[in-house]
C-alpha cells in the first residue's frame, strides 16, 4: 500500500496560484491545497465529482449553493456533485485537505466548469459576513 509524506510530494501551482499536492487512488483522489489570501477559481461546479474538504489552517470564505460561511481550522464541508461553490482565503493563506471521487487522473481541477452567477459571487468577497 502506498504511504505519502506531504513534504515530499510534488507540488503543482494552479492557475489561481494555489499550491496543490495530490494523489489518485482507485476510486478517489486526495490532496492538500494552500490558497493565498483572496485567490481561487470562480464559482464552479463539478458535474462528476463529490468532494469533502477539511480546513487545516487559516480561514476560508465559502459559497456552497445558496449559503455563505466562514470555515476555520477543524471545519469540514461536503460538496455534492453539481452544486455551485467557491472558496477564498481570509486574513492570510489557508490550507485544507480535500478528497474527491471519482479519482479521474488525480488532478484536483479536472472536473471544474464555471457556474451560473460566478461574477455575482465574487462581489461577496472580501467583506462577506462582516
Amino acid at each position: 500500500m502506498p504511504f505519502y509524506k506531504i513534504s515530499e510530494m510534488s507540488k503543482k501551482v494552479s492557475e489561481s496560484d494555489s499550491i496543490q499536492k495530490s494523489v489518485p487512488g482507485e476510486l478517489m483522489k486526495a490532496g492538500v491545497v494552500t490558497k493565498p489570501e483572496g485567490v481561487g477559481p470562480s464559482l464552479h461546479e463539478q458535474p462528476n465529482e463529490e468532494q469533502f474538504t477539511l480546513v487545516l489552517e487559516g480561514k476560508l470564505h465559502y459559497i456552497l449553493g445558496d449559503e455563505e460561511r466562514i470555515l476555520e481550522s477543524g471545519d469540514l464541508i461536503h460538496i455534492p456533485r453539481g452544486v455551485a461553490h467557491r472558496s477564498r482565503a481570509l486574513d492570510g493563506p489557508a490550507t485544507f485537505f480535500t478528497v474527491k471521487s471519482p479519482a479521474g487522473s488525480g488532478d484536483l481541477n479536472e472536473d471544474h466548469q464555471r457556474a451560473k452567477g460566478a461574477e455575482e459571487a465574487e462581489k461577496s468577497y472580501p467583506g462577506a459576513l462582516e
